[in-house]
């Protein structure tokens, strides 16, 4: 879905511009969300924010930024190239999140052959661009 998300993102990038594109991509998001909440008859209530870290909330500026990754990417590098860079990417934080235990996750230790995943997914980037 993302090589097809990101495509789309990318021609309406150039016909409209990047950061309208970014803001009617979560525009309709949310707009969807907000269907799905209440045909859930889920309610969404402020009372629990104090209790949950501010660092949680970063996935919506995580998003902007990402969105706009792909919009400006895949017409440079191709969706094939752009979507291998940004997984092999994603891979890579990942590994150190992981590894870290960042964020409270359980730590889950970097190896050799962990090490070789992510050299054999950037070498497959680096055979894309030929």
């Amino acid at each position: 879905m993302m090589a097809v998300q990101g495509s789309i993102n990318s021609l309406l990038g150039k016909k409209i511009g990047i950061w309208q594109t970014n803001f009617i991509v979560h525009l309709v998001a949310a707009i969807i969300l907000v269907v799905i909440l209440i045909l859930n008859h889920n309610s969404i209530s402020l009372s629990y924010f104090h209790d949950i870290p501010w660092f949680y909330f970063a996935g919506g500026v995580l998003a902007i930024i990402i969105t706009y990754g792909v919009i400006v990417s895949i017409p440079e590098l191709g969706v094939a190239v752009a979507t291998t860079a940004i997984v092999t990417t994603q891979v890579l934080a990942a590994a150190v999140i992981d590894h870290f235990g960042l964020f409270g996750l359980d730590k889950i230790p970097f190896n050799w052959v962990k090490f070789t995943g992510i050299i054999l997914l950037s070498l497959g980037v680096r055979l894309l661009l030929d």
